[in-house]
C-alpha cells in the first residue's frame, strides 16, 4: 500500500509540468523563428546586391571590351540599350573624372558636353526589347588615359564604371558602383 502511495503523491507533484514544458518550447520555437525570419530578409537583400553587382559589372565590362575592338584613341563605337537607344562611345584619351583609381560619379558629367560620349544612361530590361520589363537605369561613365607617350607606346588605361541610378549606394539593399581598369593598346 505504501509504494501505491508514493506512486501517487509522484503522479500528483508532477501535474501541470508537461503545461510548462510546452509553453517553453513554444516560447523557444518562437525565438528561434524570428531569428530566421532576420536572416531571410538579410540573404534577400545579398542576393539583391549581387545582382545589381554582376549587372554593373557586365556593363562595365562591355564598354571596355567595346573600347577595346575600336581603334583606341582614334575613333567612336556604338552600343544600343533595351530602350533602342543608340550611345556614342568615344576613346579619345579623356572622359569622366576619377577620384583615386574609380570613376568618380559626384561630378554632373551630363552639363559636360565635351564628355557627353564618356558617359550613357543605359536602360536595361528582361527581355531587353522596348516592352520588357525595366530592371535598371545604369549610369555608365569612362575614362581614357595615355600610358607613356601616344607615339611609342599606343596603350591606354581604361576606366570604366557603372551604378544603378536613383537609389541608396552600400546599404542592406543596394550595391557600391563598380570600377574596371583594363590595360589596352594596339
Amino acid at each position: 500500500m505504501k509504494k501505491k502511495k508514493e506512486s501517487e503523491d509522484r503522479k500528483r507533484s508532477q501535474s501541470g509540468v508537461t503545461m510548462i514544458e510546452t509553453m517553453m518550447a513554444a516560447f523557444l520555437l518562437m525565438v528561434g523563428s524570428l531569428g530566421m525570419v532576420g536572416l531571410i530578409v538579410r540573404n534577400i537583400a545579398t542576393n539583391n546586391r549581387n545582382k545589381l553587382d554582376s549587372t554593373q559589372m557586365m556593363l562595365a565590362t562591355s564598354i571596355a571590351e567595346q573600347i577595346d575592338s575600336t581603334i583606341i584613341g582614334s575613333g567612336t563605337s556604338e552600343l544600343i540599350d533595351c530602350d533602342g537607344t543608340t550611345h556614342t562611345i568615344d576613346t579619345q584619351p579623356g572622359g569622366a573624372d576619377l577620384s583615386g583609381e574609380n570613376v568618380d560619379f559626384a561630378e554632373n558629367i551630363a552639363a559636360d558636353a565635351a564628355k557627353n560620349d564618356y558617359h550613357m544612361d543605359y536602360v536595361l530590361r528582361t527581355p531587353c526589347t522596348s516592352t520588357g520589363a525595366i530592371e535598371g537605369n545604369y549610369d555608365v561613365r569612362w575614362n581614357v588615359q595615355i600610358v607613356g607617350s601616344a607615339a611609342d607606346t599606343k596603350t591606354y588605361l581604361l576606366t570604366i564604371g557603372a551604378r544603378l541610378k536613383d537609389h541608396g549606394e552600400g546599404n542592406q539593399f543596394f550595391s557600391l558602383p563598380v570600377s574596371v581598369r583594363v590595360m589596352s593598346g594596339n
